[in-house]
């Protein structure tokens, strides 16, 4: 640019600063320009709170640590591969030990009217239970696990035969409870 030019602009700065363009005129800008909320190829920042963030952390090291529990509780248990030593034993023991859960569960119903009866029998199941589960770990390091898993089998057998004797004691004495109400009602 000319230097005269440039020293009128400066001169008169004031004066080409005092004339704004109408609001019509950047209204119909506005319009003809193609705008968005968004820039292409932008995203929007997600962001969460401290909150979340620690409350999500929380919640992932609990199912961890529940998972690892889990985990070392299986390891303990299934120590032993049953099926290795005698698969025909092994399905013995499994079949054995849900009867003896299914036997359990079932005493603790019929006994919910009674519970003094129902600790006496418990008693008795935890005796053998406590043998059990010496047996139990006792397999892992005896050189005659065989001999090991036909012991707890047996005691497996012994608690299921048990629990059946306390089931039908259990059986007679309600029905015995259940006669002398009904002569009471008939008198």
């Amino acid at each position: 640019m000319s230097k005269r030019l440039e020293d009128f602009i400066r001169a008169n700065k004031d004066e080409f600063n005092d004339l704004e363009p109408r609001d019509a005129l950047w209204a119909k800008i506005e319009d003809k320009l193609p705008f968005t909320d968004e820039l292409p190829g932008k995203r929007e920042a997600k962001t969460f709170s401290l909150y979340f963030v620690l409350r999500m952390a929380a919640i992932i090291i609990i199912v961890m640590g529940v998972a690892f529990e889990l985990y070392l509780q299986n390891e303990k248990r299934n120590g032993v591969n049953l099926a290795a030593i005698n698969p025909e034993y092994a399905k013995q023991q499994v079949q054995y030990a849900s009867l003896v859960k299914e036997k359990r569960t079932e005493l603790k119903q019929l006994t919910k009217s009674d519970p003094e009866l129902y600790k006496e029998f418990s008693s008795e199941i935890a005796k053998m239970d406590s043998t059990y589960k010496k047996l139990s770990s006792e397999l892992a390091t005896s050189p005659n696990q065989e001999r090991v898993l036909r012991a707890m089998i047996r005691n497996l057998q012994v608690q299921t035969e048990v629990l059946n004797q306390q089931l039908q004691a259990i059986e007679q004495y309600q029905q015995i409870k259940y006669e002398q109400q009904n002569e009471t009602k008939n008198i």
